[in-house]
């Protein structure tokens, strides 16, 4: 091999294991991800079973993401669309 070679072997270890850390990284908070998500569904069952609606529990956890100035907003034109279809 001549040096060149070498400095190019080099750099290719050096990107494959950046790499290989970078898509283990990668599987580790895909693994979290669902285990969180797991760990979601477990909670929504466990309202379900206390006699929670769990899609208006959705609704609210969606809504306290939002800024209130956003809510009032979406509120303002949800009640105007209402009133227009006679609703």
């Amino acid at each position: 091999m001549d040096e060149n070679e070498d400095i190019q072997q080099s750099q290719y270890r050096v990107t494959s294991s950046e790499l290989r850390a970078f898509v283990e990284r990668f599987e580790r908070l895909d693994a979290e991800k669902k285990e969180i998500a797991e760990h979601q569904k477990e909670v929504m069952a466990e309202a379900k079973s206390r006699g929670y609606d769990t899609k208006i529990l959705r609704k609210i956890v969606a809504l306290r993401k939002q800024d209130p100035q956003e809510i009032s907003e979406e509120e303002a034109v949800l009640d105007m669309y209402k009133e227009a279809l006679g609703m």
